[in-house]
């Protein structure tokens, strides 16, 4: 198999030039007329002819025509679209701006489509996110989150109420590659996890991908989340933000340098801390609660060819108290882009990615400081090709590297009651070479496949401890510096197809094999500050997954509507989970306590969107299940993953009251994800232990919520009220047991509730 699928893309690279000879090209850009940035995606049409092609994430399009008269059609959505007439006898470089449509209430709230984008695109499994028009979707604390409408399509789990972790078709959550202009983001969750460190104000697009990507993305298995920030406005000088009632933002941009260069600077900052002060208990004004973030891009065309990017992104959480405990933890990423365009069918992006996340921890006893440390950092280099070979072939290939430092912890203490412990650090070089090609076969079937090779390298200084069945080390193996300790190697295929049945349906099919070398250690029902990311080693094996998915996709009402059903199944391997009782923090024996196995998880998405009228939104529908297998669990049977869902319902709903007033809504009910809880219990010394006998066995109550919120537009600002659990449901957070108090030999579950009722107000501007 894949070396056939070698075979056809060494054909079609054969195929696609001697069909293009005797051909001309017509390329450019396409951008913004008002602040001249790209338009990612926009299409390009030539009328009449049934070819056309997309602009890439730079903007960049070719479209190879045979010479002569022909008129060119360029549109993009929430764009007015613009023809040209044009004759053509040699190749031809046209740059074309578009005119945003005003802003009306009644626009596609989540959308990247073109017409009929949703039935003709080959892309299955995935959507783009414009955060230009999320505004009136309401959110936990008025803060417009990019995660969080993420978490209202179907396939797509939240990790807890009011949380900005996700799960995708039954995955985990460190199986979503995070992708914030081409750099990693190992955590993307301020404020344990009720903030998403994206601010919308710095985002210009973004893409989810929960099935088949194309090859150039790998390294996890469920998805792939890729965000691009804004390049600034190239034209004019414009700031906006939002003040709230607990954060505030403010993002400025422009242009330099004759519209050759632009900028963007974007910060957000919350004032717990500020409110804090106020108190009147000296512990609490000494203590801290806060996050903030900042990001900035900067662009510079060198030249008719060639363009620089600078970007970086830097956030940071706070949480202290009275000075005797505190916790810093954070992001930081950077990216250095070149593009070059070769000829008018060949164009290469070439980058240098930086990315760290780490932990601190602080506690003060006394003249006794104890700080505790966790880190992983990346320095990547790579190079993307995309080769235009004519208008129904589109060839993308290149190779990546990362090299990888991982701190899992270390303890430093100035008293001697605690005891200082330094994990050693390990390394490694994760790369990949990978090719895809796009071929429209006719005008009803059209193929996305290509391969990834993929290549992990775990590398000394280091000792390898093995360990018995008990867990307890018999051996110690040291490696000395750059030493290869081990390696992996995996081929990645990925093929989807798509088949009009007529203008406005489809089916589509899709598979794709991925290979994971990165494993995030985590007991935690959600993910924390303190989980530790772990190499594959010769203990820990590379997780794979196999994911299958076939849909019907059809439009109705000339557009107005769109709709999708799909079926998936993934089968994964190599799957992580935990003995009971597991210690893996600051052990320096971590990988005794983990278990080795499998998973699947298979359901199916039902979407329903509307994308025009006073009332524009959607509903979404998941019925799916989410197992594991662990020969050291459950005595090998199937058990429910802790994500596992039968029911998952998302309704969305934005209504145009009038020119001013916007009414949206959001309703959302999931079964309660499996939990263990005790099955029964046992007196030790006059204390109650609680016997835990079968792994996720129970269920948390099931959850629903209705949140609600209110828009006033002006002219150049706009005033969001929201209420976030409009009925006050009290949705369990946890499900504590405890002793009970009118009897010591009952144990009572008591429900945790977190959000009831909860409003916000937000002023946005914009000058």
């Amino acid at each position: 198999m894949i070396r056939g699928i070698i075979l056809i893309v060494i054909l079609g690279f054969l195929t696609s030039a001697v069909r293009a000879s005797g051909k001309v090209t017509l390329s450019g850009h396409i951008r913004d007329s008002g602040n001249g940035e790209e338009l990612i995606g926009a299409s390009i049409q030539a009328k009449g002819e049934g070819v056309g092609t997309s602009a890439n994430s730079y903007g960049f399009y070719s479209l190879t025509l045979p010479p002569g008269e022909h008129v060119i059609r360029y549109s993009h959505v929430g764009y007015d679209a613009k023809e040209v007439t044009i004759t053509l006898d040699k190749n031809v470089r046209l740059d074309v701006e578009l005119v945003a449509r005003p802003v009306i209430m009644d626009s596609v709230v989540v959308t990247a489509e073109r017409a009929g984008e949703n039935a003709k695109s080959i892309e299955m499994s995935s959507l783009n996110i414009d955060p230009v028009q999320i505004r009136m979707v309401p959110v936990l604390f008025g803060e417009q989150d990019m995660l969080k409408i993420i978490q209202l399509l179907p396939g797509v789990q939240e990790g807890g109420e009011g949380n900005s972790d996700f799960y995708v078709r039954g995955g985990a959550a460190d199986q979503n590659l995070v992708l914030l202009d081409e750099a990693i983001v190992y955590s993307s969750s301020h404020l344990l996890g009720f903030f998403s460190v994206f601010n919308s104000d710095a985002v210009k697009d973004a893409k989810l991908i929960k099935g088949s990507a194309s090859a150039e993305y790998g390294g996890r298995l469920s998805s792939v989340l890729d965000i691009r920030m804004k390049e600034g406005n190239s034209k004019r000088f414009r700031a906006a933000g939002g003040i709230g009632l607990i954060a505030s933002r403010l993002a400025i941009e422009g242009p330099f340098s004759k519209e050759r260069g632009s900028f963007m600077i974007s910060g957000r900052r919350t004032y717990f801390d500020l409110f804090l002060k106020g108190s009147s208990n000296e512990a609490i004004r000494k203590s801290r609660l806060y996050f903030y973030d900042l990001n900035a891009k900067a662009n510079y065309r060198l030249g008719k060819n060639d363009r620089m990017f600078l970007s970086g992104y830097f956030g940071k959480d706070a949480l202290g108290y009275k000075g005797e405990f505190g916790i810093d933890w954070g992001n930081a990423t950077g990216t250095i882009r070149w593009n070059h365009i070769f000829n008018d069918k060949l164009f290469l992006n070439s980058s240098l990615i930086y990315s760290h996340y780490s932990y601190k921890v602080g506690i003060t006893n006394g003249d006794e400081l104890v700080n505790i440390h966790s880190a992983i950092e990346d320095i990547s280099a790579k190079n993307d090709f995309q080769y235009f070979a004519d208008s129904r072939n589109t060839f993308k290939f290149g190779i990546q590297t990362t090299y990888h430092t991982f701190l899992p912890g270390e303890i430093k203490a100035t008293g001697s009651s605690v005891n200082e412990l330094k994990i050693k650090r390990k390394y490694a070089i994760e790369s990949a070479v990978y090719v895809n090609h796009e071929w429209t076969a006719s005008p009803r079937l059209s193929f996305d496949y290509g391969l990834r090779f993929s290549s992990f390298a775990l590398l000394g200084p280091g000792e390898v401890i093995s360990f018995d069945q008990d867990g307890d080390p018999v051996d110690t193996q040291s490696y000395g510096r750059r030493e290869l300790i081990k390696h992996y190697g995996a081929i990645e295929p990925r093929a989807a197809a798509r088949y009009l049945l007529n203008d406005v349906t489809s089916v589509k099919i899709s598979y794709a094999r991925n290979q994971q070398y990165l494993h995030l250690l985590s007991t935690s029902t959600t993910t924390t500050p303190f989980d530790v990311w772990h190499p594959s080693t010769k203990i820990v094996k590379p997780g794979v997954a196999d994911q299958w998915a076939v849909g019907y996709f059809r439009d109705f009402g000339e557009g107005r509507y769109e709709t999708s059903a799909e079926l998936y199944y993934k089968d994964l391997r190599n799957q992580i989970d935990y003995k009971n009782g597991a210690d893996i923090y600051f052990n320096e024996n971590v990988e005794s306590q983990l278990v080795f196995g499998k998973a699947r998880a298979y359901g199916m998405e039902l979407f329903v969107k509307k994308k025009q009228g006073r009332l524009t939104g959607w509903l979404g529908y998941t019925l799916s299940r989410a197992q594991k297998k662990f020969d050291a669990i459950d005595d090998g049977e199937w058990f429910r993953a802790r994500q596992d869902r039968r029911h998952d319902v998302e309704v969305v709903g934005i209504y145009e009251l009038n020119k001013r007033w916007t009414f949206g809504f959001t309703w959302v009910y999931y079964t309660g994800n499996a939990v263990t809880f005790p099955s029964g219990k046992y007196i030790v010394d006059d204390h109650v232990i609680n016997l835990y006998t079968e792994r996720n066995g129970y269920r948390m109550p099931a959850y629903h919520r209705l949140d609600l919120s209110f828009t006033r537009q002006g002219k150049r600002s706009s005033w969001n009220f929201s209420l976030f659990n409009a009925y006050g449901r009290r949705n369990a957070y946890a499900i504590e047991f405890r002793q009970s108090e009118d009897n010591p030999t009952q144990t009572e579950a008591v429900r945790i509730a977190l959000f009831r009722f909860f409003p916000s107000v937000t002023f946005n501007f914009a000058f």
